[in-house]
């Protein structure tokens, strides 16, 4: 990592069917191999189940379970006097997206379903009902914060 500039960030073309620069991160994230055309057929077929299961809105409910689940503390390590000790760090916002991207398709994959499809719908209305997999995933990052909440003051 390059101490002098920081990375430059690419732009993000929006998505082609709901022109989302979310859900096009998103589907970027799902995507394996470089094979964009499947983490789209993937991503956008978890949508359209969520619309004729639920009849809501499957973007609201997209970004209301990438809401649930980005966390706002967690903890990193930091060495002070040969001792190791987890400090709890407030989440930027686009580290906190990120996360939020990792554990949903992470446990969307971890599932018991049959295809990728049924197993990330699943895991999105989940999320955005409060619960699954991805949720418990961030109230753990927030118990470790909260138990190591002592060692704040070495947050630097």
């Amino acid at each position: 990592m390059s101490r002098r500039h920081s990375a430059e960030k690419r732009e993000i073309i929006p998505d082609a069917k709901f022109g989302d620069l979310v859900l096009s991160k998103f589907i970027n994230s799902v995507m394996l191999d470089g094979k964009k055309s499947t983490a789209e057929r993937i991503v956008y077929g978890a949508l359209d189940r969520m619309a004729g299961k639920g009849g809501v809105d499957p973007i609201k409910v997209f970004h209301e379970a990438v809401e649930n689940v980005k966390p706002h503390l967690e903890v990193r390590s930091r060495r002070v006097g040969g001792a190791t000790y987890q400090v709890p760090v407030e989440v930027r916002p686009t580290r906190a997206q990120a996360l939020s991207f990792r554990w949903l398709i992470d446990m969307a994959r971890k599932r018991s379903e049959n295809t990728m499809i049924e197993r990330l719908s699943g895991e999105l209305m989940d999320a955005s009902n409060n619960r699954g997999a991805a949720i418990k995933k961030r109230e753990d990052t927030h118990k470790m914060a909260d138990a190591n909440r002592a060692f704040s003051h070495y947050r630097w």
